[in-house]
């Protein structure tokens, strides 16, 4: 009788604790329309970063998402490079197209990227930042830093200016 019992209590332990220690991360970035003859799509990098004292002491942890040419493979990848924080950080080590984390690039409007908790169970609570990177031919690169906690349900929010728009950042439980 005794081992039933030890047994059914870690399992109602096991029922508690996975949902408390789990937590999803949503990302939402839109994409703004931009004016002129001639529009790209931007190439798009999303990133954990560490947070540390100050911008230089940031570690980049993890890649989310990369939105790129996924249709001409070869010449897509060349310009992969001109996303410049996450090339230096995470991407030059990366072999892409990548299952879960490429895909084509995005026309302008809101995007969500949902990361679910067992991607992320690795992750120590902490400080951390999304970095939404973007980079467009005959366009501009903008980085869009926004700040969020992990371990507990929060929100945040970051705006870019010319190639990014609103980023959001969601940690639920």
């Amino acid at each position: 009788m005794r081992p039933l019992t030890l047994a059914a209590s870690a399992a109602a332990l096991g029922t508690f604790a996975a949902p408390a220690m789990a937590a999803d991360l949503n990302v939402t970035v839109t994409v703004p329309q931009q004016t002129g003859a001639a529009y790209h799509r931007p190439y798009v990098a999303l990133w954990i970063e560490r947070a540390g004292a100050g911008q230089a002491a940031a570690t980049p942890v993890r890649t989310l998402a990369v939105w790129y040419e996924v249709s001409n493979v070869a010449e897509g990848k060349d310009w992969l490079k001109d996303m410049r924080t996450w090339w230096r950080g995470l991407g030059r080590g990366m072999t892409l197209p990548a299952d879960g984390v490429s895909s084509a690039t995005k026309a302008p409007g809101r995007h969500t990227v949902s990361i679910p908790a067992a991607r992320l169970r690795d992750l120590p609570a902490g400080n951390y930042s999304v970095v939404v990177e973007a980079a467009r031919e005959l366009g501009g690169r903008e980085v869009v830093r926004v700040p969020f906690v992990w371990g507990r349900a929060n929100t945040a929010q970051g705006t870019g200016r010319t190639e990014l728009g609103a980023v959001s950042v969601a940690v639920t439980r």
